[in-house]
């Protein structure tokens, strides 16, 4: 099991990042204004929050396992 979860992590995080940009895209720049576009950054953020959750867990695994290094 922890073979499969140290494989999936970074798949689920890039998985949870490019929905994050699918929803903001769908739900954001379809109706655009300026009070949107001030906004825009932070709300892009918060969808954000699930893949970076994931991708910090998988490093923090990495990092108690003793593996090598993980840049970035």
């Amino acid at each position: 099991m922890s073979k499969v979860l140290d494989a999936l992590l970074p798949v689920l995080a890039v998985v949870f990042s490019i929905g994050g940009i699918a929803g903001f895209a769908y739900l954001f720049l379809r109706d655009i204004n300026v009070f949107w576009l001030i906004v825009a950054p932070i709300i892009f953020a918060m969808y954000q929050i699930p893949a970076a959750a994931l991708w910090w867990w998988w490093k923090k695994r990495k990092k108690d396992k003793g593996g090598p290094p993980v840049n970035s």
